[in-house]
């Protein structure tokens, strides 16, 4: 008996200690960076970086192609620590060497080195390799716009860096590489990121790198253009090393580590990142749940805030290739000269109106608002708002106006207060002929590609697009749901800035959808340009007429009208029977395409109904609460949750295409539990309620934009059998079945809801 009661007091003494320790740990220290590694891309994985920095410094494993380059955690070879890895951007690639006496020669065109992931530690802000063919220890760390390396030799060695100025890095061929050396410890140069499928010209690369000892010599070989920087011995062995980026100016390169990096505190740079990532992630607080689900939270959360970067200098300077001509400018500065805003390079905004939109907006309104002036920039520039711009240019990438959601959403939740005629006129112009909607994907010279005049003058696009492939997704399904969508939401900031005739124009072709609504299938179907259904017609068949989906994902893109989606299907019931069964179907498959985005058009995972490895189809679990059954978007959410969101480890993630935190941020609003069917572009836009997975939630609001101080969401009773939300009060009032709006969050306080197993 004694026995038995110290083993139960030994358990209990360990699990009171695990819950200590797990409550002591901060957001930050949650954060598993390598989850889904083994899935990753170019701009997917990130260590040594900031909050949207310019800088995102890592070793790369594999360097060839845009898709399953970077860091790949099943890879053992390190290739380099490249200080790029952005949306068609790349560059700046380094590594430790110890030069073997006689073979310097050799050492340009094989420099790679093994290395353990036993001996490696990976976190936000900080990332350390052991290098196993020159015994060197790497620590890296970043500020916004500078990369900072700490080396440890092993006694007395021949020690030296390599630097890489050319050849194919990610998405770019890196060329014209070059360097000189100002002083003893400083070099400076340049390189060209080429251009890609999706970025249409050369991009210029500068940056000033320096050390904390004596460049003992500088050698360069002609073959590789590579670089061979060769120091003495260095004292205690350690070789400290600074590299800063610019994209306008060598001196603006130096003028970026002058203001963010001056001196050599390599621990304090550490720190400073890893503050500087908890205050982002501090700004959502979970309780309750495992700590793996506490992990995979603040993971996803992090890949929330991490993909999009900052183009522009310290002093506000910033590229602009819009035009003919390569252009520097300045970003409009206050009166002690800090620039307003920083310029952005990012992916497209495919599917923010189911993330970015509703996260950013309540948690992070600063960076929403900086993204809107950024966009407003390049307008001003080039005459658009981009959907994804890469190097100071357009990429049009994807179809149709995505940011016009994100602009409205900002604006309706009076993030954006300034100049709003302005920037509706802009958002207007991408609607019309000429516009970005006329542009399909990457179809960087014509504005034909996107079939807009046909969407004006027929009510649809047509599959297929009648004459020659002007780019890429000339789906006209596809893009006519996301047209009609995006329609929707301009339509809405027509009606709050007075343009009645606006509102009355973008209101009817938000219904264009309904032009492609087969009674006969029941599902949306393509038309050709005659009129006349697309045939053979498989609504399981990806690619053809939808966007990197099948007709059975797509039919459901009508956020904007739900209740005219389901009349045309026969009323409420027989839509919710049809979402279910597609749901039940794609339980089977995991909800997902087979854990990477290279597995979509596999026969085995192109079939499914609802995929959640990419955008289309993400909001499908909460339309059952806008039809009337909040019970089903409470279960289907958590199914989807427990089978394709909370995996932590490097082979599964994101079950796809994460692009710039999208998928991330979509795991974070349906494990908190709110969300926003139609991207909160209405009139005080209104938050549906699902099921949160932890006990409680609090979520720090910005007071320069909102007056409440917190918001906790508070679950009573929660499991995951208890998924159900029984009751919800808001404050001590009840809540609606149509959910809270946001002037009501705003204000801050406590949502309570009690949940139970009754369905």
């Amino acid at each position: 008996m004694m026995k038995l009661f110290t083993l139960l007091t030994a358990i209990l003494s360990l699990s009171l200690a695990t819950v200590s320790a797990q409550k002591s740990l901060k957001p930050v220290d949650l954060v598993y960076p390598q989850l889904d590694s083994e899935n990753s891309r170019w701009i997917f994985f990130s260590s040594a970086c900031r909050p949207f920095g310019m800088v995102n410094l890592f070793p790369d494993t594999r360097v060839n192609g845009d898709w399953g380059s970077g860091y790949r955690y099943e890879a053992d070879t390190i290739k380099g620590f490249s200080h790029i890895h952005e949306w068609q951007l790349s560059g700046l690639s380094v590594m430790p060497v110890a030069v073997p006496t006689g073979k310097k020669a050799s050492l340009f065109a094989d420099y790679s080195s093994t290395f353990s992931h036993k001996t490696e530690t990976v976190h936000p802000g900080y990332h350390v390799v052991f290098l196993d063919r020159y015994a060197v220890k790497a620590e890296l760390t970043a500020t916004s716009r500078v990369g900072f390396h700490r080396y440890r030799f092993p006694g007395k060695v021949n020690a030296a860096v390599m630097i890489n100025l050319n050849g194919e890095l990610g998405p770019c061929v890196i060329k014209e590489g070059k360097l000189h050396q100002p002083g003893p410890r400083t070099l400076r140069g340049s390189f060209v990121d080429g251009i890609t499928r999706r970025r249409p010209k050369d991009f210029n690369v500068y940056f000033e790198i320096a050390f904390n000892a004596d460049i003992k010599s500088l050698d360069k070989d002609d073959k590789t253009g590579n670089y061979l920087v060769s120091f003495d011995t260095p004292a205690k062995g350690e070789l400290l090393m600074k590299a800063a980026i610019s994209y306008t100016s060598e001196e603006n390169a130096a003028g970026n580590m002058k203001a963010e990096l001056p001196g050599w505190e390599f621990d304090a740079t550490v720190k400073q990142a890893q503050e500087e990532w908890n205050s982002m992630l501090g700004r959502i607080r979970i309780e309750g749940g495992t700590q793996q689900q506490q992990q995979r939270f603040y993971t996803d959360l992090y890949h929330s805030i991490l993909g999009r970067r900052t183009i522009s200098d310290a002093n506000g300077a910033y590229p602009d290739n819009t035009g003919e001509k390569s252009l520097v400018k300045q970003i409009p500065c206050d009166k002690s000269g800090k620039p307003l805003f920083n310029q952005y390079n990012f992916d497209a905004f495919w599917g923010a109106q189911w993330t970015l939109n509703t996260l950013w907006d309540l948690v992070y309104p600063e960076i929403s608002e900086e993204f809107v002036h950024s966009m407003m920039q390049y307008y001003h520039d080039g005459g658009l708002i981009p959907r994804g711009p890469a190097g100071g240019n357009y990429t049009y990438v994807m179809v149709g106006a995505s940011t016009t959601p994100f602009v409205v959403s900002a604006f309706q939740k009076g993030i954006i207060k300034e100049n709003t005629e302005e920037i509706y006129q802009a958002l207007k112009k991408n609607h019309m002929p000429g516009g970005i909607m006329s542009r399909a994907g990457y179809e960087h010279t014509t504005a034909l590609g996107g079939g807009l005049n046909y969407y004006i003058e027929k009510g649809y696009v047509p599959f297929p697009l009648p004459g020659a492939t002007y780019g890429f997704h000339q789906d006209g399904a596809g893009m006519t749901l996301e047209y009609a969508y995006q329609d929707w939401t301009l339509a809405q900031m027509a009606k709050a800035l007075g343009h009645a005739g606006d509102y009355g124009y973008f209101m009817k072709r938000s219904q264009n959808y309904q032009n492609l609504y087969d009674p006969e299938t029941g599902w949306i179907r393509p038309k050709g340009v005659d009129g006349k259904w697309y045939a053979p017609f498989d609504p399981f068949e990806a690619n053809h007429g939808f966007i990197e989906s099948n007709s059975a994902q797509a039919t459901w893109f009508v956020p904007q009208d739900l209740p005219g989606l389901a009349t045309l299907m026969g009323g409420n019931e027989a839509a919710i029977k049809k979402l279910e069964q597609s749901f039940v179907s794609a339980r089977k498959l995991g909800f997902t395409s087979g854990n990477s985005h290279s597995k979509e058009l596999h026969p085995e995972y192109s079939r499914i109904p609802i995929n959640y490895g990419n955008e289309p189809s993400i909001q499908t679990a909460y339309i059952f609460n806008l039809l009337g059954k909040p019970r089903l978007t409470e279960y289907w959410s958590r199914e989807v949750v427990n089978t394709a969101f909370s995996g932590l480890s490097p082979a599964t993630g994101y079950n796809g295409d994460e692009d710039q935190g999208l998928m991330g941020t979509l795991s974070v609003l349906y494990k908190i539990g709110l969300f926003q069917m139609n991207g909160g572009t209405e009139a005080n836009p209104v938050y549906q309620i699902g099921s949160p997975i932890f006990d409680q939630i609090t979520i720090e609001l910005n007071p320069k934009y909102y007056p409440g101080k917190f918001l906790t969401i508070k679950t009573i009773g929660n499991s995951d059998k208890n998924r159900y939300v029984l009751s919800a009060d808001f404050n001590g009032n009840p809540v609606g079945e149509s959910g809270l709006n946001h002037k009501e969050l705003a204000k801050g306080g406590v949502l309570t809801l009690k949940m139970g197993d009754q369905q």
